[in-house]
């Protein structure tokens, strides 16, 4: 169990984490656009998929600690659940009615198709499962691990700024703009409660809900 004091570490050991940080980014992003450019449902795609979850992960465990975070309820600390996924479904809702516009532009409706052939292609346990994996890694290392080696008054939008520019590797300006917003929200939980629970089961609750119900707007 984390302590909910936040705890500084020594010089040394964040000069570390920076380091892995830099190097984890660099290579997520790269495995990241290579996957995105492979045929749907294919074995490469599943493999690199795979393959970005445990890059993040493992960054995120090497640049450590990492901590789950409290928040205050009636004056007691509790690990935050029920708001987070409340707050992944809000989030989801209103990207769903956005869609509802998006999907009469041609130009913004074919680059959510070329998104949507990946979760309509293949296996569709195997994609949830890959969903729910890497945005519960994509956490562990922005929000975990890059949120903690930014100084403070860099945090957020250093956060935000990086998360967006790896997933813009992917070259879908959508995919970009849905990280700007999910980062923002998901950072500002980070910063709120100190760890990495409530950004993880917002981004999960929101990636799960746009799995199963943004097919439906442009099917």
């Amino acid at each position: 169990m984390d302590d909910p004091v936040t705890q500084v570490r020594p010089e040394d050991a964040a000069t570390r984490s920076r380091v892995v940080v830099v190097i984890t980014t660099a290579i997520g992003a790269g495995v990241l656009a290579w996957g995105l450019r492979a045929h749907p449902g294919s074995g490469t795609f599943y493999a690199a998929t795979l393959a970005v979850a445990a890059i993040w992960t493992l960054g995120g465990v090497l640049a450590g600690p990492l901590h789950l975070g409290w928040t205050t309820h009636d004056g007691q600390l509790r690990r935050p659940v029920v708001g987070p996924i409340l707050a992944g479904a809000a989030l989801a809702a209103v990207f769903i009615v956005g869609a509802l516009v998006v999907r009469n532009v041609a130009v913004l409706a074919d680059l959510v198709e070329s998104i949507l052939t990946y979760a309509r292609t293949g296996w569709w346990p195997g994609v949830l499962a890959l969903t729910i994996a890497n945005g519960v890694a994509e956490e562990v290392f922005f929000r975990g691990a890059l949120q903690s080696a930014l100084p403070q008054r860099l945090q957020l939008p250093g956060t935000v700024v990086v998360y967006a520019l790896v997933t813009m590797a992917t070259g879908n300006i959508m995919l970009g703009a849905a990280s700007v917003v999910l980062g923002i929200i998901v950072g500002l939980q980070r910063r709120s409660t100190d760890g990495i629970l409530a950004p993880a089961l917002t981004h999960v609750t929101w990636s799960v809900s746009m799995l199963l119900f943004l097919p439906l707007v442009f099917r």
